[in-house]
């Protein structure tokens, strides 16, 4: 389209806006006259990035192009599927991808999950495998488990197996990135939960009951430590064997494969494998 052309029928669109929006405003107690202004300017600002998201990415798709869609928030966290109420709003499962862009759960090829090396969980809820108040300090303050934007401090806890293992099938996880596997560094014992026990009974599948998932006791299975810091390391052979076991064994564990492994917070601190 003419430059020329697309800027005016921009105005005229900005214009049949501005008049919608002077007839819905419905806030006598404060200035229309100020805030009409305001997002006046933020109008004009943004109207040129404003489209029909959906038919833009599907027509991207149609061009071969490669698309990454990035979700919000932990699979526990899920308004269906999480350990409600303790959930947020939304769908964070990787279906809510198609749901948020209009795109067909067909043309996704590739889903990769992203999980620590150990757990951590923000705000209430159940948490089976917590670390003591001294270690989960310790982890958090080795960690930087923080809120980014809150600063609110993460609980932090063993790797649950049982947790993830249901989180791989309900995504469709066909690969893993396994972040923070230096916090581990220097640890004797490293745990991973395998099962929970309530009330003389096993569960090795994830039980959908608030009751069990807050009062379980864990099954785990213990991994030797590494002594070797691993930041410095940039393949994955030369990870010492006892990391390399615990991953492995994780892997196994899970169902799927790892394909990534972070050993710092730089872009160049990520092992491909």
């Amino acid at each position: 389209m003419n430059p020329r052309i697309f800027k005016l029928k921009l105005q005229d669109n900005l214009k049949e806006k501005n008049e919608i929006f002077r007839k819905v405003y419905q806030y006598p107690e404060f200035p229309f006259e100020g805030i009409y202004k305001d997002y006046l300017g933020y109008g004009r600002k943004l109207a040129q990035y404003i489209c029909d998201t959906s038919k833009l990415v599907n027509q991207a798709i149609q061009d071969k192009k490669d698309i990454l869609f990035e979700g919000a928030q932990g699979t526990f966290l899920d308004i269906d599927f999480g350990t409600y109420p303790f959930v947020t709003s939304s769908s964070t499962i990787s279906g809510g991808a198609c749901i948020g862009t209009g795109v067909s759960p067909r043309v996704i090829n590739k889903i990769i999950g992203i999980a620590k090396a150990y757990t951590t969980r923000v705000g209430e809820g159940p948490f089976p495998t917590e670390f003591s108040p001294s270690f989960s300090q310790f982890i958090r303050n080795k960690g930087k488990e923080f809120g980014a934007t809150t600063g609110r401090p993460r609980r932090c806890g063993w790797f649950d197996s049982i947790l993830v293992k249901e989180a791989v099938m309900l995504n469709g996880i066909t690969e893993l990135a396994i972040m923070k596997m230096d916090i581990l560094d220097g640890l004797k014992t490293i745990k991973v939960c395998t099962g929970y026990k309530y009330k003389g009974k096993k569960f090795h599948g994830f039980p959908y009951d608030l009751e069990v998932l807050k009062n379980a006791t864990c099954i785990y299975k213990e991994f030797p430590g590494w002594d070797i810091p691993l930041r410095e390391i940039k393949q994955y052979k030369d990870l010492p064997r006892n990391a390399k076991n615990y991953l492995m064994n994780l892997q196994d564990m899970l169902g799927a494969k790892i394909t990534l492994v972070s050993v710092g917070s730089s872009r160049d601190e990520s092992i491909f494998i």
